[in-house]
């Protein structure tokens, strides 16, 4: 379940930013590449920092 909605989150930050960048400011897709460079680097290091939210918050694995 928890990855599920990792896997949505991140598609609708991406999403949501690129909708920021294009019809507020281009800096927004900094925000993308923050995203994107997190997925790259869990996919490392099996540590995913939403994840760790998520538990946090009660969302069971």
């Amino acid at each position: 379940m928890r990855n599920r909605m990792i896997m949505g989150i991140a598609g609708s930050f991406i999403l949501i930013s690129i909708l920021l960048s294009i019809y507020v400011n281009q800096n927004w897709l900094w925000f993308t590449a923050f995203v994107g460079a997190n997925l790259f680097q869990s996919s490392f290091t099996k540590w995913c920092l939403m994840s760790d939210i998520l538990a946090k918050l009660g969302v069971k694995n």
